[in-house]
């Protein structure tokens, strides 16, 4: 005998949700005679029991359980493909709340949400420009770029999108005044300025040109948590910083800024876009996480 594999499936999943065949039939706009008899057959068909029903009460067997959790996750994946079909040709629309830290938002995001915004005229940005870890779901926001050398877990979707170096840098002006450290061990004789935001901003990791990895405790005179800030600071002589190295292109190419320990490497930072989840995405979360990452392959 053939027959359709997934009929009786939506009527099952609805009474199961419903607790009720009257209740569940007339949201199906049949008669509760008829969703039934669908129940009859799927369960005949089966060959098991799906519920247990009395004129009062309606109990999922343990079979029953177990055919409704799949069911319904059939019935919501066929919704979520049937809704990108539908969409797929819409256009960002509304409000899309971001956030970023500071030195990425000003010299890499930026120009991606103009070329965003010129392009998808209907959307207003509403940027929240931080170095701070916001809660992206429970402060409302529709995405979050994160820099880390180590992202940590959580429910939420997670995009590389870029990576750079970690360097440790200083001044011209702090080189002359307390000399230039040729090793990293150096650093617990000299004036740090550290990342506050960091679980142990004073003990800096490296790895020897050999790969052996080690630790070192710095001498932290200043503890901030701005990375633009900490690259300010360092350029007035103040001392030894360590950053991505986003924070420091300008500085490097004006000769501001020195790198030392270039034999020494650190964890690279990566970039991430992270956001709640990937289903039901919309229009102008996807376009922008497109946009914004193939604007970043020009890096």
């Amino acid at each position: 005998m053939s027959y359709n594999i997934f009929e009786g499936i939506q009527v099952f999943v609805k009474v199961v949700q419903c607790n009720n065949f009257a209740l569940a039939a007339e949201q199906l706009g049949h008669s509760p005679s008829h969703v039934s008899k669908v129940i009859n057959r799927l369960e005949a068909r089966l060959g098991l029991r799906l519920l247990n029903r009395t004129t009062r009460t309606l109990a999922l067997t343990p079979d029953g359980e177990v055919y409704f959790q799949h069911c319904q996750q059939l019935i919501n994946d066929a919704q979520q493909t049937l809704q990108l079909l539908t969409h797929r040709d819409d256009k960002p629309k509304g409000v899309l709340k971001i956030s970023c830290p500071v030195a990425f938002s000003l010299d890499y995001l930026r120009p991606a949400v103009a070329q965003y915004l010129r392009k998808y005229p209907n959307v207003t940005i509403e940027w929240d420009i931080s170095d701070r870890s916001v809660d992206v779901v429970g402060d409302g926001y529709d995405l979050a770029i994160r820099a880390t050398a180590q992202l940590e877990e959580s429910s939420l979707i997670c995009k590389r999108i870029y990576q750079c170096r970690t360097l440790v840098v200083a001044s011209p002006q702090y080189i002359e005044q307390y000399g230039r450290p040729y090793h990293p061990r150096e650093l617990a004789k000299h004036h740090c300025i550290c990342y506050s935001n960091l679980k142990n901003p004073e003990r800096w990791e490296f790895s020897d040109p050999q790969g052996k990895s080690f630790t070192v405790d710095v001498r932290k005179r200043i503890n901030c948590n701005n990375g633009r800030m900490q690259a300010a600071m360092a350029i007035d002589g103040l001392g030894i910083t360590r950053l991505p190295e986003f924070y420091l292109c300008d500085a490097l190419n004006s000769k501001e800024l020195e790198i030392l320990f270039e034999e020494y490497l650190q964890k690279p930072v990566y970039v991430y876009v992270v956001y709640p989840s990937r289903r039901h995405l919309s229009p102008k979360v996807r376009y922008f996480i497109d946009m914004l990452s193939e604007h970043l392959e020009h890096y």
